[in-house]
């Protein structure tokens, strides 16, 4: 901890003593100033671990500091103080990225709890996604193998196999190589290949030419022709039409792609970034996937870990979720109660960091207080649980079929996700086409009927 440091804006000497004394003794080195001013010159100049301002300051107020902080660096925590009472301060404070609002005097136990939260930001971070940016919220030691390992292979021209459950980060793992790339500066196009019909699949990523089929009224260029230079993820890549795949091996092969309906080749420079969620030994054993497309894919594979093997994990990404939300509903929940911890922590997380984000979002709207307990976690409770639902007395279910039991869940997790399919087959622990099919089969029944 010794090497931990922050600075404290205030203008109060006696006030600042105070505090400083407090950060001392719990291992930090703090520096102080007495304005907002003073404060921009040192941080410009040095690294702190945060920085600690009086609201109400005489010649810039600590939220137009806050402001100018956050455009020097986004990824400091920065936490506003004050005497005086004021919600609105502490809304506005919170609404742009304040880490904490806190009224003085402060007390060590504040300062502590604080600190740990602030010593268990993960490292490696960027900027918001609401800031169009990505952020990679851990503190799991096999998680920041692989990012190490992720940014020292992100050089290379080799295609990358990201596997992991969904819900784990794949595609942000795909950005961060990218990030770190010499082609950052450059494209970086996602596909999802089980959100794209079969039918459209070619033409979204090879692009096609003038009345190549009907509808076709201009020329279009594909996915792979907007990436050039840069970098393409084809994100479940294991949902793509099997005839597709041999097409995809030869730009792997040819670096070139041919248009729909054109009759030249047009040399491409991308770097391949391929993810899914499927055991591929199996579908290449069921001749669902080619062999030598797997092989040129998996050139440097990544295995992210469900969130169920990195539970050391959870509680941040639940702080992280909190702090977003708390941005995005104006809300001021400070955290979780130690029940709702332990409570988060329990869970097998089946639908991952996706999951976890969703329960805390709910959570974050519910909330009427400035802690969330494990009553408000219970609401985002799982669809099937292991216990039998009790009917007019009884601990037996209706006499219902499998298939009349999958439909209706299918239709409540489509309800719970507002019809986002993608979300919705995920939490469902299926594929999106696999989802595409149910739908289609349960509309042709009703029209049959």
């Amino acid at each position: 901890m010794q090497d931990k440091c922050a600075l404290l804006v205030e203008d109060n000497k006696i006030e600042s003593a105070a505090i400083t004394s407090l950060f001392n003794r719990a291992g930090f080195r703090l520096s102080a100033v007495s304005d907002g001013y003073a404060a921009l010159d040192i941080i410009s100049d040095n690294q702190y671990d945060m920085v600690i301002s009086e609201v109400n300051l005489p010649s810039m107020s600590g939220i137009d500091l806050l402001l100018k902080i956050k455009e020097i660096d986004a990824t400091l925590p920065v936490i506003l103080i004050s005497g005086d009472i004021c919600v609105k301060d502490a809304v506005e404070a919170m609404k742009n990225g304040a880490y904490d609002f806190l009224l003085k005097p402060l007390e060590a136990e504040t300062v502590e709890c604080i600190i740990s939260g602030i010593c268990r930001t993960p490292v490696f971070s960027e900027q918001s996604p609401m800031n169009g940016k990505y952020t990679i919220v851990t503190k799991n030691d096999e998680m920041k193998r692989l990012m190490n390992y992720a940014e020292e292979i992100s050089n290379s021209r080799a295609s990358v196999f990201i596997h992991g459950e969904s819900g784990t980060g794949k595609e942000l793992f795909a950005r961060h190589i990218h990030q770190f790339s010499t082609r950052k500066d450059k494209p970086f196009i996602a596909v999802n290949c089980a959100a794209l019909p079969e039918t459209l699949m070619e033409s979204e990523l090879f692009g096609y030419e003038k009345g190549a089929f009907t509808g076709a009224i201009a020329r279009k260029k594909g996915k792979f022709e907007a990436a050039d230079k840069g970098t393409i993820l084809l994100d479940e890549i294991s949902e793509m039409n099997y005839q597709l795949q041999s097409k995809l091996l030869r730009v792997l092969q040819e670096k070139e792609i041919d248009r729909v309906g054109g009759t030249e080749s047009i040399p491409v420079d991308v770097r391949i970034i391929a993810t899914t969620n499927r055991n591929i030994d199996n579908l290449m054993q069921e001749e669902k996937f080619r062999e030598d497309l797997y092989y040129r894919l998996n050139t440097i594979p990544l295995h992210l870990p469900p969130l169920r093997e990195r539970k050391d994990d959870i509680s941040l990404l639940a702080d992280y979720f909190i702090n977003k939300y708390n941005k995005l509903e104006n809300k001021v929940v400070k955290g979780l109660t130690e029940h709702a911890v332990i409570e988060l922590t329990e869970r097998p997380w089946k639908g991952n960091v996706r999951e976890l984000e969703n329960v805390i979002e709910r959570a974050v709207l519910m909330c009427k207080g400035t802690f969330i307990d494990e009553k408000l976690l219970s609401l985002n409770g799982r669809l099937l649980t292991a216990r039998p639902p009790v009917y007019m007395g009884q601990s037996v279910a209706p006499e219902v079929s499998l298939r009349e039991l999958e439909k209706k869940v299918i239709f409540q997790t489509l309800d719970k996700t507002n019809g986002n399919r993608t979300h919705a087959a995920d939490i469902l622990g299926i594929s999106v086409r696999t989802l595409r099919n149910k739908l289609n089969e349960y509309r042709q029944k009703m029209e049959q009927q």
